[in-house]
């Protein structure tokens, strides 16, 4: 029983029990998905012939089981299944023939990474610091890497002190923690109107409400964010901004927008979050918002996006005033970063492999994104150096019909809804470093005969 809506013939004795294994299933399935709204007791229970009194005691069973919530005022809705829940948008499969996945964003797989694995091991077996095999203080793990870590935010535009830097294992734990450090429940964030798919999963387990803003070919519109801040009514506590290029609309938003954005979040007491998943990827770029709003600005980036998916390490820049609770927050939740991580992180970094892979990947990467301009044209946003592309699509397209015929030829793509805020027009976005060169030539062909016309 994984459909939905239940029939009367679905429901056994004890009728509770069985309709509480009902929904429970449907929600399993993905027949019934997180946020969908169930019908109020009275009308559940005309449906299926029960009692108000056995739908409510089925929903008590559902809440106590954590896979709904009971909202005075406004109903009961569903929570999260037996099943892993975090709605991803990027392909995952058993198959044993896996089709060319261009849905996950990750770095090119270029041969010298693994390489430099491999001389990186070799010589921390013979120089790992004592710190790193016995240490069990995350202050001293901060003072350990922070120069390592500065040195990497200096390359990516923004110069701060070691001491205020905090180092994670990897971006998504340094979200968790900037939004655990920036709001309480029931208090909202902003976002632009696509973003990162992390951070929705992560608003919902922290009971933050997330407020999508509109924005325009610039990026956010400063306008928009600061009307937002006005009708909450100092609810908004932060704006999660992804300027340079690693949301799943790649843009990099001019230098006048940031000053604009960063202005608003200091007229309105907001807290910047700003996310720099690719780091510096992308050359040329205008510097970080948080360098025109410092005090109020919680920076991120890290190494995986642009040297290797197997490095998991993050930074997270942040100012004096928050600092103590940034610490607190990330040790209840990580303790430290994995201090191996940071060593081969710096022992790539002080023997220059780090900028010989970046530049490597800017030049495979700028290959790519060449062959898609030339295969899907206009029809596809994306940076010169960047790692994926963004397919809007016309009003009244099938998103899911798309996605599934490409999987029928062997190409893997994420949908649009997967990131989306407050915008529900459908959309694509395919990555172009996890495949191979002749893949990706076959793949963007695949995808260029199923786009519908404009």
């Amino acid at each position: 029983m994984t459909h939905w809506p239940l029939t009367r013939d679905d429901i056994t004795r004890p009728a509770y029990r069985s309709l509480a294994q009902g929904i429970a299933a449907a929600i399993d399935a993905g027949s019934l998905r997180p946020g969908v709204r169930l019908p109020p007791h009275r009308d559940l229970a005309w449906q299926l012939g029960l009692s108000v009194q056995t739908v409510s005691r089925a929903y008590e069973e559902l809440i106590r089981a954590d896979l709904i919530s009971g909202e005075v005022g406004r109903g009961s809705f569903v929570k999260s299944g037996p099943r892993e829940t975090v709605e991803v948008p990027w392909f995952r499969s058993p198959s044993t023939h896996p089709p060319i996945d261009l849905s996950m964003m990750t770095p090119v797989c270029l041969p010298r990474i693994a390489e430099a694995w491999g001389e990186s091991l070799q010589r921390l077996a013979r120089t790992l610091p004592h710190q790193a095999m016995y240490s069990f203080r995350p202050r001293q793990t901060m003072s350990l890497y922070g120069g390592m870590a500065a040195a990497w935010l200096a390359r990516c535009g923004l110069v701060v002190p070691a001491q205020r830097i905090l180092i994670t294992n990897g971006n998504t734990p340094a979200l968790m923690v900037a939004l655990m450090s920036v709001a309480q429940p029931g208090e909202e964030i902003a976002a632009e109107s696509y973003t990162c798919h992390a951070l929705r999963p992560a608003i919902r387990h922290l009971h933050l409400r997330l407020r999508g803003i509109a924005e325009d070919a610039r990026g956010m519109l400063p306008s928009a964010l600061a009307e937002a801040a006005r009708a909450a009514h100092g609810k908004l506590r932060g704006v999660f901004l992804l300027p340079s290029g690693g949301g799943p609309v790649p843009r990099m938003i001019d230098r006048q927008r940031r000053e604009d954005l960063a202005a608003v979040a200091s007229e309105f007491g907001l807290i910047i979050i700003e996310s720099d998943v690719t780091g510096p990827l992308s050359p040329r770029r205008p510097p970080p918002v948080s360098s025109f709003a410092p005090d109020r600005s919680l920076y991120l980036t890290g190494v995986s996006k642009c040297l290797s998916p197997g490095l998991r390490l993050g930074f997270m820049a942040m100012p004096d005033a928050l600092a103590e609770r940034i610490l607190n927050r990330h040790l209840s939740v990580s303790w430290m970063a994995t201090p191996m991580v940071a060593e081969i992180a710096a022992d790539w970094i002080e023997h220059g492999i780090a900028d010989e892979l970046l530049a490597a990947q800017r030049n495979e990467l700028a290959a790519r994104n060449r062959l898609a301009q030339k295969i899907l044209g206009d029809r596809a946003i994306g940076l010169p150096n960047g790692l994926h592309r963004w397919i809007p699509l016309p009003d009244g397209s099938d998103e899911q019909a798309i996605l599934d015929q490409a999987l029928e030829r062997g190409v893997a793509i994420a949908p649009g809804a997967g990131f989306a805020v407050s915008d529900r027009r459908p959309a694509l976005r395919l990555c172009l470093g996890g495949a191979s060169l002749g893949e990706l030539d076959n793949a963007l062909s695949v995808i260029s005969a199923l786009l519908p016309n404009q």
